[in-house]
């Protein structure tokens, strides 16, 4: 045994969170040299190790100010502390090369050029200037560059970029803001810039300094080009060139869908749109998210086309986030150029993000004009996050990819290793161990090879940095979704037991019970209204009521359910589900009814026949649907080009109107096979009889808003009778409406209950996995017994 050193300890310190890649151990280092304690700190696959040696008082003063005051982009989840025999060593304080071993540590998102490389990006006299790739140990890639850990440069995309000898300098001396800055690099030594024209253009390739010079003047020019960032390639072009936007548009088959915009900075920004302080803090925080914004009807600035988001309201704004950004748009004493340029995600409609640069040269031919790519390698697609900042200043994550992975949850019990793979749209796997889940990046939808193959990369990529070996996947209950087939191989691959399959709007509501740290004790009553969920009794599920925890669930209300003709074809012509709605509710087509007048005859013809004879016409209760049809009756959209374009006009109408009158329509409560019916024919011939009557197309919208939060309110009250519960969760993808969900809310929340909203989480198949995730978990393991369940379980597994 070593034999106390008067009068000095030593303590060792495990440090656990997303505390590498962010200047940790340079922070520590300084903070041991200030007290002049002896010692040394490192990396590991747990964490951060740490032995502090000296005076009593200073090292307990360091392990205070360690756990008060960490680096601005550290998340400490907990300091594992331990007394050790002090050596008497008087040698400096070290960093220690990182250690190989098993365990599991936190990486950062990649984060936002910081303030102090923007200043170096602009002086004519730092060495930096001007370079695309600057960065340093509070900025830049992480994720995307990162392809193991311990996160040191060799395990990343930047190994094949050997550092120059300044560079080195920086990145050794503990000093320096750049030490150990993985990705750091100057234009010695660093990726290097490259533009490559299409082959019809006239134009020739160009490098560096050069092809920025080309892309901007080709953006000034009103012309497309395909722009490579840290998750992924951007289709870019100027937002307030009408003819430009409209090619992009035509070119990549977007239909109506609204496109975001980068603004050259927050001037910009607010002289487009209405940014509250919340809004403003989302938009320049470290993250850099796409926000969606209110449109300001005039301004001094630059105006979008109005194809950038045609009928829309609102317009998703987002910053720079990278040297290249900014460069783009020019600095000092460059030559003017676009202030605003609509970055949309480098795809062709329905595809994943491209990240590799030779299927960028293919998969966005036709699209482009020409390519700003460089030779710094992707490790995972991650497109863009995007979110909306409610009126009482909240948060609500719409997307949540870069800037936000892979950051981990904590989750309120703890769970077995587990894989969820998502759903089949807006696709994100969540993973899960202990207290912590981890979700990867938003992929898309998974109908096509290529958005499969960026899941596989996204799920291992994902498992490799976090250390997770799954002994459990789950899936969503549809026989026919892509996920659930690539469950079941993963599931045969790892090798693990037969994946657990997660009905859809369990999943949801298991998502919103584990974002709000609810252990599941108590079941909650779970309002998930989407457009698609496949039911317990085979048909489509959407508009739901569940009593729910995490083992299980019982419907206690729903939409009444409507014929859903022709299925997806169904989906895209919302007239010929407003004229299915008539139907179930027993009302005539009259011409005079905008979905009728929307209908050709021949359309009207067969509509009618496949009605009458039950041909193709899955019954569905899905909220979604129902908003699409209301729509189409109001006038407002009849067929759609987009996901949820119906649905996103109605909302839109409804808020120009919303204080227009205090109006409702009604809903009928009936009793069907032991749950409420919410049948909306009452509503239909409201709205009708208005229609009639002259009552403007916003009017008509926001009363069906209002009509259905009442009815949302009354089902919770019945249940909170029957039940006893007075807890309400609010998810699904059509709680993407902020008029909806501000109107339940409000009602709600007056009403004594407690209301759950989705914050970070997506409410919408954005955040299927977490749910899937929890309702797996607490499966019990092969040969346990099942204990009391609150709820009637109808998960399976295979």
């Amino acid at each position: 045994m070593t034999a106390p050193v008067t009068g000095r300890v030593r303590r060792r310190l495990t440090v656990r969170g997303t505390v590498q890649g962010v200047g940790f151990r340079p922070y520590v280092h300084r903070l041991a040299a200030d007290l002049a304690l002896s010692g040394f700190v490192g990396n590991t696959a747990d964490g951060v190790l740490i032995e502090v040696e000296g005076p009593a008082d200073d090292v307990t003063r360091f392990c205070d100010l360690l756990a008060r005051k960490p680096p601005p982009l550290a998340a400490v989840t907990g300091i594992g502390t331990e007394d050790v025999p002090a050596t008497g060593t008087t040698e400096a304080f070290a960093i220690r090369p990182s250690e190989q071993s098993t365990g599991r540590t936190q990486l950062p998102p990649d984060t936002a050029t910081c303030a102090d490389c923007l200043r170096e990006l602009a002086d004519p006299g730092d060495r930096r200037h001007r370079h695309p790739f600057l960065t340093c140990t509070h900025c830049g890639p992480r994720f995307t560059v990162a392809t193991a850990l311990p996160y040191d440069r060799a395990a990343t995309t930047m190994a094949g970029f050997p550092l120059c000898p300044a560079c080195a300098r920086e990145y050794t001396d503990p000093a320096d803001r750049r030490f150990h800055a993985q990705p750091v690099a100057c234009p010695d030594c660093g990726p290097r810039l490259r533009l490559v024209p299409a082959p019809d253009s006239g134009l020739r390739p160009a490098r560096d300094a050069d092809a920025l010079a080309v892309a901007r003047a080709l953006l000034a020019a009103g012309r497309i080009v395909a722009v490579k960032g840290l998750g992924g390639y951007h289709l870019a072009c100027d937002a307030t060139d009408a003819r430009a936007v409209a090619t992009l548009r035509a070119r990549k088959e977007r239909g109506g869908k609204a496109f975001a915009v980068m603004c050259a900075d927050l001037a910009t920004a607010e002289s487009l749109a209405h940014v509250t302080d919340a809004e403003r803090a989302a938009l320049t925080g470290p993250a850099r998210p796409i926000v969606l914004l209110r449109r300001r009807t005039a301004g001094t600035g630059p105006r979008p086309a109005d194809q950038v988001c045609p009928g829309s309201p609102h317009l998703g704004v987002m910053l720079p986030y990278t040297p290249v950004h900014t460069l783009l748009f020019g600095l000092p004493g460059d030559p003017p150029g676009p202030r605003l340029l609509v970055m949309t995600s480098g795809n062709r409609s329905g595809e994943p993000i491209v990240t590799d640069d030779g299927e960028a040269l293919t998969r966005l031919a036709g699209i482009a004009d020409a390519w700003l790519a460089h030779d710094r390698p992707i490790a995972c697609p991650c497109d863009d996050s995007l979110l909306r900042v409610r009126l009482d200043g909240t948060t609500q994550v719409l997307r949540r990819s870069r800037g936000f992975v892979p950051r981990p949850l904590t989750l309120p019990v703890p769970v077995r290793p587990a894989l969820a793979v998502g759903g089949d749209l807006k696709n994100a796997p969540c993973v899960g161990d202990g207290d912590q889940a981890w979700f990867g990046p938003h992929i898309g939808d998974l109908g096509d090879l290529a958005g499969l193959d960026a899941a596989r990369r996204a799920e291992a990529h994902l498992l490799n940095l976090t250390g997770v070996t799954p002994g459990l996947v789950a899936a969503d209950r549809h026989p026919g979704y892509h996920s659930a087939r690539w469950a079941r191989r993963r599931s045969a691959a790892l090798p693990v037991p037969a994946p657990v399959l997660v009905q859809h709007h369990h999943a949801h509501i298991a998502s919103a019970m584990a974002e709000h740290g609810l252990d599941g004790t108590t079941p909650v009553i779970g309002v998930a209204f989407d457009g698609t969920g496949y039911g317990d009794d085979g048909t489509v599920w959407g508009g739901e009521v569940l009593l729910a925890d995490y083992t299980g669930h019982r419907r206690f209300a729903h939409l009444a359910p409507a014929p859903l003709p022709g299925g997806d074809a169904g989906v895209a012509n919302p007239c010929r589900l407003a004229l299915a709605r008539l139907w179930a509710a027993g009302l005539p087509w009259d011409a005079d009814l905008p979905s009728v007048a929307a209908c050709t005859p021949g359309e009207l013809s067969l509509l009618r026949r496949q009605l009458e004879r039950d041909l193709a016409c899955v019954p569905t209760s899905s909220m979604g649907r129902l908003f699409d049809a209301v729509a189409s009756l109001a006038g407002v959209c009849h067929r759609a080009h987009y996901e949820a374009q119906a649905a996103l006009e109605l909302e839109a109408a409804a808020a120009q109107a919303r204080d227009a009158d205090a109006a409702a329509y009604p809903f009928a409560l009936t009793t069907s096979a032991g749950a409420l019916a919410c049948d909306p024919a009452p509503l239909l011939r409201a709205l009708v009889a208005d229609l009639r009557h002259g009552t403007p197309a916003p009017v008509l919208a926001a009363r069906f808003h209002r009509g259905l939060a009442r009815a949302v309110a009354e089902i919770c009250r019945r249940a909170r009778a029957a039940t006893g519960l007075s807890t309400v969760a609010l998810t699904g993808g059509v709680f993407a409406n902020g008029l909806l969900e501000q109107e339940c809310t409000a009602l709600l929340t007056g009403d004594g209950f407690t209301v759950l909203r989705h914050g970070e989480v997506p409410p919408n198949d954005g955040g299927l996995a977490l749910g899937q995730l929890m309702v797996a978990a607490h499966r019990p393991a092969p040969g346990r017994p099942r204990g009391r369940r609150a709820t009637t379980d109808s998960d399976e597994t295979e």
